[in-house]
């Protein structure tokens, strides 16, 4: 298992705003004793629009943002392309046989074709699993985010090569995802879902990845489903992400993973629990 991971995703924050570089400062305190890490690699602006338009992109270089969730921070263009190279640094190590897991941020997967928001401004998963189909014929992509990824589902609806299943609590932003859609899979979930209802569900989507037989599967890791976070209504424990990194795995296809949610103080603990699951 190897983590990719530059602190100077670490250098932009807002007072009071949940995203912080606190959940991360901990997360690799913790991690850091445990795991190999190795720093993200650099991608060129092509890579990003390989999934996203030319005016988001430019929007986010120069600043132009008017959403309160995803603020124009200063130098948010660097932040958001590091976080999005640093996942699709962990795609490439997948591919060459390890386990990785991004630990940066920006999260991505509210970020759409021609949209940011909901904390995301370049859509880091979708970047790396674009970046990768270059390589191999199909890849699948399991969101167990709370909310529903939005964005991904908008770059990659339509695509028969991706197929992208996600499992979210609804009602909750961003308020789509209720039904499924061709190959975008979706499980919505009440609030108070716990762990015994959640994994029933969470094998439904593990079936429907291994019927697609990817060569690649892309975890857009979400632990806002942990039933200490601030920000969402399930009801999972710690040692719940440990099945699920279980599952994952036992798919048997060359898998990495990129942070999103979670903002509970647990945090650390319930990556860990993933990754042990995983590997």
């Amino acid at each position: 298992m190897k983590i990719v991971f530059s602190n100077k995703c670490l250098e932009y924050s807002q007072a009071g705003h949940p995203e912080s570089p606190e959940r991360i400062r901990a997360s690799y305190a913790y991690l850091k004793d445990k795991f190999e890490f190795v720093p993200p690699g650099e991608i060129e602006e092509g890579d990003i629009l390989l999934v996203h338009s030319r005016s988001l992109l430019d929007s986010v270089k120069t600043g132009r943002i008017y959403d309160g969730d995803s603020p124009s921070y200063p130098n948010i263009f660097s932040y958001a392309k590091l976080s999005a190279g640093a996942a699709v640094t962990a795609s490439e190590i997948a591919l060459k046989g390890d386990l990785s897991l991004s630990l940066l941020r920006p999260p991505g997967h509210h970020a759409g074709r021609d949209f940011l928001g909901g904390f995301c401004y370049f859509n880091n998963v979708a970047i790396a699993v674009a970046k990768a189909l270059q390589k191999v014929s199909k890849a699948a992509i399991i969101d167990f985010d709370c909310h529903h990824g939005n964005g991904t589902q908008d770059i990659f609806l339509g695509k028969q090569n991706v197929l992208y299943v996600s499992l979210h609590q609804s009602p909750l932003y961003p308020g789509t995802g209720l039904t499924s859609e061709g190959n975008c899979l979706n499980f919505p979930l009440p609030a108070g879902t716990d762990e015994p209802a959640y994994m029933t569900a969470f094998s439904k989507a593990i079936e429907a990845i291994y019927r697609f037989a990817p060569d690649l599967v892309a975890v857009s890791a979400g632990f806002d489903t942990y039933k200490g976070d601030p920000l969402a209504g399930l009801r999972l424990e710690i040692s719940t992400y440990e099945k699920i990194g279980k599952a994952i795995r036992d798919l048997d296809v060359p898998v990495f993973a990129v942070l999103e949610g979670g903002y509970s103080d647990d945090l650390p603990e319930c990556i860990y629990h993933f990754l042990k699951g995983l590997s």
